[in-house]
């Protein structure tokens, strides 16, 4: 009989709380979990077991989603902390927004023609992205649990949700 407990991601996948989770170990812990716990293999169980095969295989399935995916992954690790709500109002700085603006202003006005144009746009974007990612990179890459702290956990937030604004101009520029 299973007795499924709910636990985090990290828990189930017996990886330690990471923003960059080793894929290996994280590819290697989804193939033997999903071994142990597919609803098929529990064909002849009570109705109670199959109910929680079927639970753990949607988290399993769940978490190695997240996993491969950084930003999922961010934001998992933020709401599991308690700092980042669904569909959080987050309130960034006026000069970030203006600098967005400023930004997305001249993808609008770019000329689908013009390859220079877009080429300095994209220019202008990555580098805005790395601005903003230098700060955290050292707390993305080298965070853990236990010397971790909630400010540097609050300044990756600050990212997440600035970066989710350049993400947005990001593909949009794409479609040109």
């Amino acid at each position: 009989m299973i007795i499924f407990t709910i636990m985090n991601h990290f828990e189930l996948y017996k990886i330690p709380i990471s923003f960059l989770p080793d894929l290996t170990s994280v590819k290697k812990q989804f193939y033997a979990l999903s071994r142990a716990y597919h609803p098929d293999f529990f064909g002849g169980a009570s109705a109670f077991e199959k109910e929680e095969a079927l639970a753990i295989s949607a988290q399993i399935n769940s978490a190695f989603k997240i996993f491969q995916d950084k930003d999922a992954t961010m934001k998992y690790i933020l709401q599991l902390k308690g700092l980042l709500e669904e569909e959080e109002k987050y309130n960034l700085p006026a000069h970030f927004l203006m600098e967005v603006m400023e930004l997305n202003e001249h993808v609008m006005e770019l000329d689908h023609s013009d390859e220079t144009a877009k080429k300095l746009v994209e220019t202008a974007l990555n580098q805005f992205q790395h601005n903003i990612y230098e700060p955290v990179e050292s707390i993305i890459t080298n965070y853990q649990e236990s010397t971790g702290s909630e400010k540097e956990l609050l300044q990756v937030k600050d990212y997440y949700f600035k970066k989710k604004y350049l993400d947005r101009i990001g593909n949009q520029l794409l479609s040109y």
